[in-house]
């Protein structure tokens, strides 16, 4: 079991260690406030709430979590160390200086968005091993983490570092040479100026320059960054286009990003004023559960495009599903019987509103178990790449009981009927041998290149006939051949 050591238990390193926990790392915090315990729990509690709905696997077990009474304590026998405490160099340096004296070879990033690496390193007893591993917030949902190296450093630790990293489906963007505020807080620092200036002019509030971004460009950005979205922007020309038409407004006096507004107590109270407006009827743990939800959404979204942060989670999933024991196939099924055929764990992203499975994943159910079925007589991969397959032509859902997140759940399949272009199954979906869904289906053989029906292959029909003979002793279902509305006997 990995353990990483986190130094400073706030919303950074709170997120922190969420990612490293539930990802199955042991971690030790470090932080004297006493009420880093209360804080953390919240932050756990968010995280176990959202980041398991992002994978298409069950979560591993869950590390351990103590926290450390000292700071040599918690970095003992670490494989990894985070700092995040705050934003002064003189403190991190003590930090630094304590730390190396236990664990001098541990990689130690800091969650630093404003100090270099370079400064951090200064007079450190091994510099080559700290660096900047910069994440955003929430730390347990989002996966960019910037990672920048010093101008002394070890590339074969800063390569394990970012192989790790992925290991907690974090994506991270390694910069080619330090910088103040790294990459992507100095868009943010931008933007940031540019909106102080709007709100001290009078011009917007904090509420309608939160919806600029959100009803607009935050959302283009959020799938396709900034030069993509311009790219299209330029139309069938492209980005050169693009350049042309809107590089002369460089010129213009659009922007006062040059100059700051004065950080006076009239700025500070104006802006939180009208955030108190804006927002001040959510609590901060609401407005967290709030984020935290859109976020998952957007995410999955983006995932079952396996575009941008999706590819990041369906990278994550499948190096971890390569690193699962592969099942074992067991025995051939008892062909006298309904063939149990797949076994199934409700996953958090199949839940709906309701805390229920939602339909969608019933029929995702019945689908993994038909293509068992087939499987087993032949009707795999490499068959369909053979240019020929089974498709559904009709489906029909019987819902009989709730399944809920966690429930493990078994598949099996009776064949009512089958000839050589025709299939007839009846799937059933339990939980502990009880049935909670049920799904009558008609498949047919097609001849994927021409778009009709044909006969499958003689090897498909030699092993499929025998279970439909097999299967036609058992008693028929109750619910096969029901039409929609009909009571239930």
């Amino acid at each position: 079991m990995a353990k990483a050591a986190i130094i400073g238990g706030g919303v950074i390193g709170g997120g922190w260690a969420a990612r490293f926990l539930l990802n199955g790392w042991d971690v030790a915090i470090f932080d004297p406030d006493p009420q880093a315990p209360r804080k953390l729990d919240a932050i756990l509690q968010n995280a176990r709430a959202s980041l398991p709905a992002l994978s298409d696997l069950p979560m591993q077990a869950e590390g351990q979590l103590r926290f450390a009474d000292t700071l040599a304590e918690a970095v003992a026998g670490a494989d990894y160390i985070q700092e995040s405490v705050p934003e002064r160099l003189e403190m991190k340096h003590r930090v630094y200086a304590e730390i190396q004296r236990t664990a001098p070879n541990t990689p130690l990033g800091s969650s630093t968005s404003g100090f270099k690496p370079s400064e951090l390193q200064d007079g450190a007893r091994n510099p080559a091993a700290i660096f900047v591993a910069h994440p955003f917030n929430p730390v347990y949902l989002l996966p960019l983490v910037e990672i920048v190296p010093g101008p002394a450093h070890d590339a074969a630790l800063i390569e394990r570092v970012k192989g790790l990293l992925r290991d907690l489906g974090m994506f991270p963007l390694h910069l080619r040479m330090e910088i103040d505020a790294h990459i992507a807080d100095r868009f943010l620092e931008a933007v940031w100026r540019e909106a102080l200036w709007l709100v001290k002019d009078g011009i917007a509030t904090t509420e309608e320059i939160d919806e600029a971004i959100r009803m607009g460009f935050g959302l283009r950005w959020a799938q396709m960054g900034l030069f993509e979205t311009y790219r299209i922007a330029g139309g069938e020309a492209g980005m050169k286009h693009f350049m042309a038409q809107f590089g002369p407004c460089l010129s213009s006096p659009w922007t006062k990003l040059m100059d700051v507004p004065e950080f006076n107590d009239a700025l500070v109270d104006l802006i939180a004023s009208q955030s108190d407006a804006q927002s001040g009827h959510h609590t901060i743990g609401e407005l967290e559960r709030i984020r935290d939800g859109n976020l998952v959404g957007f995410l999955r979204v983006l995932k079952e495009r396996n575009w941008g942060a999706g590819k990041v989670l369906n990278d994550h999933d499948a190096r971890r599903k390569s690193a699962m024991p592969a099942a074992s196939t067991g025995p051939e099924p008892d062909m006298a019987a309904p063939l149990v055929l797949t076994q199934m764990q409700v996953l958090p992203g199949w839940i709906d509103y309701n805390g229920h499975m939602a339909e969608s994943r019933y029929l995702f159910a019945a689908s993994e178990t038909s293509d068992a079925l087939l499987r087993l007589i032949g009707a795999d991969m490499t068959y369909v790449g053979g240019g020929h397959s089974y498709y559904t032509a009709e489906s029909h859902i019987t819902h009989l009981g709730e399944a809920r997140l966690g429930d493990d759940l078994t598949g099996s399949v009776q064949v009512l009927g089958a000839d050589d272009k025709r299939l007839h199954i009846f799937v059933t979906i339990a939980r502990h041998k009880v049935p909670v869904a049920t799904i009558e289906q008609i498949l047919l053989h097609v001849d994927m290149k021409a778009g009709r029906t044909c006969p499958a292959a003689p090897a498909v029909l030699d092993r499929l006939l025998p279970i439909r003979d097999a299967h036609a002793t058992l008693p028929r279902p109750a619910q096969a051949g029901r039409h929609v509305g009909e009571r239930k006997s």
